[in-house]
């Protein structure tokens, strides 16, 4: 209807000082009032109170957040006193992590039984005949709260001095036969499934980097490390819209983080079974950075 506030306005919705706004209240028989806490003193509020609770008018009191907005920010009781949470999501109920949790451990035991059982005999023999070193690459990562952990994957490159600090490129000479193939069909990332056994990794979750690039994104990339109060993953919704591998300009890692970001205020579980439905899709189907 309007709003009343002791700073004068040329708005057309301005009706006037705060002390107006009590015979207002009953002359047009408002129903609701919104009162902006930083806009009132403890007087006024309470004056409102007194006339709402006499009158069956209902009065709702907007918190002062110094106008800090964001899409994710919700109000929270710390014991009796509310508060904004600006980096609110779904994981940060007990529930929905039990869930994610749960369904991390069915569906990585699934594939470990019932594809990499017999998947990685295979590869190991192949491995053998087409390059030389181990079947398991092993890199140190950053996962949840920037925790250390060992990423696994098939080995796919020859060994180099750089494999801890250059992202695989395009026609990179580093990648075997058998890797270029792994690769292509993300059948290298599949080992993966035993750090999220571990409680390492989610299955859905936001792809973990080299340490390195950890280190030089938190300083170059705004909110980069927002996507760290979530456990990684073996893919996530950045992957599935095509920001996944090579970092060739500034805007793949910050659309990365974005996409992460927006995964991790609206989780849900029929969000991560569409992910992994995609991903696989994707794999089928190949990815132009699927290199």
């Amino acid at each position: 209807m309007g709003y009343f506030d002791n700073t004068e306005s040329k708005s057309p919705t301005y009706l006037g000082p705060i002390e107006n706004s009590y015979n207002y209240i009953f002359e047009n028989n408002v129903d609701e009032v919104y009162c902006m806490a930083s806009k009132l003193n403890k007087d006024e509020i309470k004056a409102l109170m007194k006339i709402a609770d006499n009158s069956l008018k209902k009065i709702k009191v907007i918190p002062d957040n110094k106008e800090l907005f964001s899409r994710a920010m919700s109000i929270e009781l710390y014991d009796t006193v509310p508060v904004l949470n600006l980096r609110a999501s779904p994981l940060e109920l007990e529930y929905a992590n039990l869930v994610k949790r749960i369904f991390d451990i069915f569906f990585s035991l699934a594939v470990i039984l019932l594809l990499l059982s017999w998947l990685i005999p295979i590869v190991y023999i192949l491995m053998k005949i087409d390059s030389k070193g181990p079947l398991f690459f092993k890199q140190k990562r950053h996962g949840v709260n920037l925790k250390t952990f060992w990423c696994y994957k098939f080995r796919s490159m020859t060994k180099s001095k750089d494999s801890d600090t250059l992202m695989a490129t395009k026609n990179d000479m580093r990648i075997t036969r058998l890797g270029r193939i792994l690769r292509k069909t993300s059948i290298d990332e599949l080992p993966q499934f035993f750090n999220v056994l571990k409680g390492d990794m989610s299955v859905v979750g936001p792809r973990p980097h080299m340490q390195l690039h950890t280190e030089e994104f938190e300083k170059s990339v705004d909110k980069y490390l927002v996507r760290h109060f979530l456990k990684p993953g073996i893919t996530g919704l950045a992957q599935i819209k095509g920001y996944r591998g090579e970092i060739v300009q500034k805007a793949d890692i910050v659309n990365r983080v974005r996409y992460d970001i927006f995964y991790m205020e609206k989780w849900s579980i029929q969000l991560d079974l569409s992910i992994i439905y995609y991903t696989v899709v994707n794999a089928i189907r190949g990815q132009d950075k699927a290199y």
